[in-house]
């Protein structure tokens, strides 16, 4: 600092104008006002030397300023207020200008041309080049120490309470301002104080671009501690305190985070003064960028428009998080570190557990354990075979992608009970008012009550104040059980079939645990109490059951021939054994001479064993498949009986035909568009008076026949057993566990076959050869020649064969000689039972071409000459002959 220099202010204004800045008079009674009417003009046009000689006489107390923008050559004033010099802000912002690679423009201005004011505050000049001069400019503050208040600021808070006083740290005159200059000193200023020059002067003035300018008033706005009101997107507002001191995951941040960890890749410390880091950019290109512990809150402020942060908004170390890593989405900032562990675990209110419904729940595996408990009487109700936990499962449904995870997995982990997968998704098992089992496919409804039954499924509501979470009971959405049905496939056990009695598996063991059974993915639900069997079968065990079966209750049908009751015994076996054998089976017509000979008897004793469902003959074919897929897709029904066929019916059905040989049935589901298929595991049985087969279906036939030869065939009495109806409803389970002795008794004998040819059913048919035969009840398809008498279409093609054979031998004739020549003989239209002409006559001979009627077949013989078909009937030679 020098002393103060001679005021000769006219001296002082040739030197100024000299280096070409306007000059303009100040008033001497400490206003700091121009002493001029106006000095407007002088903002664009410079003060010439005579206005200098006549504002500056010798001798007259005045001051002098500098008017500063483009009318001064793009002169810019920076001023650092008194208390600025003060708080040590020059030497800070010393330090920065250093960091900042400006070191050389600052200290070119330091000592280009230097002032100390009055109030001990300095002030430094430079010449912009490139752009013109910014207005003045308010670069940093501070709000105002309360020993600074002056009488005004104080009334001005009695007034206004939430007033801030600033102070003004550092500012600029540039475009449009100006300021007093040495040598103006006595009462020009209130102190009384001159100004004083520290360095340099108007000649030495440095000349700085205009972008090195900006940087260095970005530099002088970092050391400002104004507030600045904080806005959420980068500083959440403060939150009330969560209850026991829990912290959220940004407030448990906000403690824990470093900022050179945060701002790491992006940003590097440069220095620090105090509490205040000073930040560059990562690669170190260019100078200071950013702040951080510049206030109490300790928020970054970034002073660029290039990086990920808006500028000079404060940002908070949870606010900095979120905007690099999340795109100041705030939620899921949050969300991401409490995974991350931070926070304290919020408080939770739980939804209250549901406890599963009381009653007999059992997977049924000591149901046929001689160490059970006693045995229940026949009349019990059906056992519930549900398996339950003691509790139900909790699933947290707030968000439905997780809602279907958490489904699916507990269908995986076996936690939802008594949910099956087929043919078209999920089902349940249950039965109806009469205890037969249904299988019921699930719809969005029933998938969604279902749920409603097995699982306490709840939503999680957030307060946001208190980020207590309250669990709140709710149903997943239909949508969301719509999107799980809509899956192609399920992680539940395969429902393969249902079974009502006990089965042999496919390795020769016993099913007898009722529900569920993993091993064959069959549902056994017995239709009758089970009596409880040996381990092993002992001979007397066999003959009591034989005794039960064959002659108590058996014993009184008027069976045509042996062959019926064999026939019938093999059905009546047939529904233990399917598991344990291949293929389909055939159908069992059970046909009479009479009403009232007994069928309807022989068809109870499956109702009362197993469980049959009745259904009457459908008047077409296309209502006789709608039947059969509303059997196979609802029913658990072993057995399946198409009821009273009108008497003498000749079934000759190809619907029939196609069901009787396909191990898959496949059909569209009545009142849907989805097409399902089902495994055809039933036994199918047709009851009527004096049945016969047409078409293919006499060889997927297997006959029982009764004929009573009595006149009133109902009111016959003294049966072995009485009324077998009564006995059947005391005994069913009795029955039932005969069957199923008679069957392990085989098993436990090497299961001996009986090769027997049947077609598609050879297998089937060779088992139960076997099984009869190794309980010596003879018969078992011994009716082959009565069979053929019972089809229709084959005797009559066979005796229209034979009279062609004896007419013509081995001649070679037309179908018109054959008509004509046999005319007695020849086949009736099948609906108006007239004779056919030559040509429907050819059609049904080429229809039939190499096909044996008996031992007779017709031969298909192409005449070239008159280009048409010819007929022989042929005689197979059997071997021997």
């Amino acid at each position: 600092m020098t002393d103060a220099q001679t005021p000769n202010l006219r001296a002082s204004a040739r030197e100024m104008h000299d280096a070409g800045l306007c000059v303009i008079p100040i008033k001497a009674d400490g206003s700091k006002a121009p002493a001029v009417r106006s000095w407007t003009p002088y903002k664009v046009t410079r003060s010439t030397p005579e206005e200098h000689d006549s504002w500056f006489p010798p001798g007259k107390a005045a001051g002098i300023a500098v008017a500063y923008g483009a009318v001064s050559g793009g002169i810019e004033l920076i001023e650092f207020e008194g208390t600025a010099i003060a708080d040590g802000l020059l030497d800070e912002v010393t330090e920065i200008m250093d960091a900042s690679g400006l070191g050389d423009a600052w200290q070119s201005i330091l000592t280009g041309w230097a002032s100390e004011s009055p109030s001990g505050g300095r002030h430094y000049r430079a010449r912009v080049m490139g752009a013109p001069v910014p207005g003045n400019t308010k670069l940093a503050s501070r709000l105002a120490r309360e020993d600074e208040y002056t009488p005004a600021n104080k009334q001005r808070l009695a007034e206004n309470p939430n007033a801030r006083i600033v102070r003004v740290q550092i500012e600029t005159r540039g475009e449009g301002g100006y300021g007093l200059v040495e040598p103006s000193c006595g009462t020009v200023h209130a102190t009384g104080r001159p100004y004083l020059r520290l360095d340099g002067g108007p000649g030495t003035i440095p000349t700085i671009s205009a972008d090195v300018m900006d940087t260095i008033h970005a530099v002088c706005r970092m050391v400002d501690t104004l507030p600045k009101p904080e806005i959420p997107k980068a500083a959440p507002r403060p939150m009330a305190p969560l209850p026991d001191g829990g912290l959220r995951p940004g407030e448990d941040y906000e403690r824990r985070a470093d900022w050179q960890e945060l701002l790491h890749g992006i940003f590097r410390p440069l220095i620090t003064r105090g509490s205040t880091t000073y930040w560059g950019w990562a690669d170190g290109q260019g100078g200071v960028k950013a702040t951080t512990g510049r206030d109490e809150h300790d928020r970054l402020y970034v002073f660029t428009t290039s990086s990920e942060f808006a500028a000079e908004t404060p940002y908070s170390k949870f606010g900095a998080y979120a905007q690099l890593h999340h795109g100041g989405n705030h939620k899921a900032a949050a969300a991401e570190l409490r995974r991350r562990g931070y926070g304290s675990e919020p408080a939770r209110r739980r939804v209250t557990a549901v406890r599963a419904q009381p009653g007999p729940l059992t997977a049924g595996s000591g149901a046929l354990d001689p160490a059970a408990e006693p045995e229940p009487p026949h009349d019990q109700e059906q056992p519930d075979l549900r398996v339950l936990p003691p509790v139900r499962p909790d699933l947290d449904i707030t968000n439905e992608a997780d809602a279907i995870d958490g489904v699916l997995d507990l269908m995986r982990t076996g936690q939802l009970p008594d949910l099956y997968k087929r043919s078209g998704g999920p089902c349940w098992v249950h039965h109806d008012d009469s205890g037969s089992p249904e299988v019921k496919q699930l719809g969005t409804d029933n998938l969604r009550a279902y749920l409603a039954d097995h699982l306490t499924s709840y939503t999680v509501r957030v307060d946001p104040k208190t980020e207590i979470e309250t669990e709140e009971r709710e149903l997943l959405m239909p949508k969301t059980c719509g999107t799980i049905l809509g899956r192609k496939d399920w992680p539940l056990p395969p429902l393969r079939g249902i079974v009502t009695s006990p089965v042999i598996r496919p390795d020769g063991s016993l099913l007898q645990s009722p529900g569920y059974d993993n091993e064959t993915g069959l549902y056994l639900h017995p239709r009758v109490a089970l009596r409880r069997l040996r381990a092993e079968v002992s001979a007397d065990s066999l003959a009591k059951a034989k005794d039960i079966v064959l002659h108590q209750m058996l014993a009184d049908f008027p069976w045509e021939k042996p062959s019926d009751r064999a026939h019938y015994l093999g059905a009546l076996l047939t529904p233990i054994l399917r598991p344990y054998f291949h293929g389909p089976t055939p159908m069992f017509i059970l046909s009479s001479t009479s009403a009232g000979s007994g069928k309807s008897l022989l068809k109870d004793i499956f109702k009362y064993a197993y469980g049959s469902s009745d259904t009457p003959w459908p008047e077409n074919d296309t209502e006789l498949r709608k039947s059969i897929t509303t059997q196979l897709y609802t029913t658990g029904h072993p057995v399946i009986v198409l009821d009273n066929l009108p008497n003498g019916y000749t079934v000759k059905s190809p619907v029939l035909s196609a069901l009787l040989t396909a191990e898959t049935w496949g059909d569209r589901v009545l009142g849907a568009s989805a097409s399902v298929s089902m495994p055809n595991d039933r036994l199918w049985i047709l009851t009527g008076n004096g049945l016969q087969t047409g078409g293919d279906n006499g060889r997927r036939a297997m006959w029982v026949r009764i004929n009573p030869n009595v006149p009133d065939p109902d009111q016959r009495d003294g049966f072995k057993v009485g009324d077998l109806r009564p006995w059947l409803r005391a005994n069913a389970s009795t029955v039932v566990a005969a069957l199923v002795t008679m069957v392990r008794a085989w098993v436990a004998a090497g299961s001996p076959t009986v090769r027997t040819r049947k077609g598609d059913y050879s297998e089937w048919a060779s088992m139960l050869a076997g099984l009869l035969d190794f309980l010596g009840v003879p018969g078992w398809m011994a009716d082959r020649a009565d069979a053929m008498r019972q089809d229709s279409e084959t005797a009559e093609w066979a005796a229209f064969l034979i009279a062609w054979r004896e007419r013509f031998g081995d001649e070679i004739i037309t179908a018109g000689s054959a008509g004509s020549t046999l005319a007695e003989h020849v086949p009736r239209h099948p609906k108006t039972g007239e004779l056919p002409s030559a040509n429907v006559l050819g059609g049904w001979l080429k229809a039939r071409d190499g096909r044996f009627f008996g031992d007779l077949r017709i031969i298909r013989v192409w005449d070239s000459h008159r280009c048409s078909n010819r007929w022989r009937v042929e005689q197979h030679q059997r071997t021997g002959q």
